[in-house]
């Protein structure tokens, strides 16, 4: 008999636990959960020279953030170096780094998610933030090496955050993003057939949700709200039905007419 209590016990104590959970839910989708406060937290930015790198520096520059910016572009770097100083930060670091190589990224300052989680670990305290894509949850043609890199993304950045949940680590948050196409000129070219549901995004309104997805600490971030309901159809949908969806899309046809980002002379 005792089993059988036990279980009963935990069935009770897990409805309720999900009962709070989607009332909690329920709450912040209504009222928005108070922004936590980064001032003086180091913010490390991979890809600063450019794009959303560079829009992200200057947003955390106006929270008072202290700032840590990489990119393998020395130039574009200090720029964005200069941009956070006049958006008001009070302490800025620009690194010339190649994250794609592991010897640069442990020269500079031992700061990859190998390197700097044991210190997270230690003071139980971090926000790890990865950028992957809506191809990183619904794989696309003439993407296949991309939809791999940002699929791959996906599952480490959740898996790791699965790992410090099962240590009790509670003081370390992750955000996973996934936007449709941005405006950076990564994919330049690329279109849309259904700007009202898949807009391309502006890189300026990304980095907002972006910004406010890290201080409401939320898990996932999915641009734009579209792509919650297209990963929910692909969770039942028919898989012939599923195509159907994609063809009425044009999803297809979203990389015809790519030409890349143009380089500079």
């Amino acid at each position: 008999m005792a089993p059988s209590v036990n279980t009963a016990k935990e069935l009770s104590i897990f409805l309720v636990k999900a009962m709070f959970a989607f009332l909690e839910a329920a709450i912040f989708a209504l009222i928005p959960k108070p922004p936590k406060n980064v001032a003086g937290e180091i913010v490390l930015i991979t890809g600063a020279g450019s794009g959303l790198g560079r829009l992200l520096a200057v947003q955390f520059a106006h929270l008072g953030s202290v700032l840590v910016l990489w990119d393998i572009n020395e130039e574009g770097n200090e720029e964005t170096r200069r941009m956070a100083w006049d958006a008001g930060a009070m302490t800025v670091h620009a690194y010339t780094c190649d994250c794609g190589r592991k010897e640069e990224v442990y020269r500079v300052a031992n700061q990859t998610y190998k390197a700097f989680l044991p210190a997270m670990i230690a003071n139980d305290h971090g926000h790890l933030v990865c950028i992957s894509s809506s191809a990183g949850l619904i794989g696309t043609n003439q993407l296949a090496d991309y939809c791999a890199s940002k699929f791959a993304a996906f599952g480490f950045a959740e898996s790791i955050f699965l790992e410090t949940l099962a240590q009790k680590q509670n003081g370390i948050k992750t955000t996973i993003v996934c936007p449709f196409f941005i405006k950076t000129g990564m994919f330049e070219g690329c279109t849309t057939s259904c700007p009202f549901l898949l807009p391309i995004l502006e890189p300026e309104y990304a980095v907002r949700k972006i910004v406010d997805a890290i201080l409401q600490e939320k898990m996932y971030l999915y641009m734009p709200k579209f792509i919650y309901f297209m990963v929910f159809l692909k969770s039942f949908l028919p898989f012939k039905v599923g195509i159907l969806v994609a063809e009425y899309l044009r999803a297809l046809h979203f990389m015809d007419s790519f030409t890349g980002q143009k380089k500079k002379d």
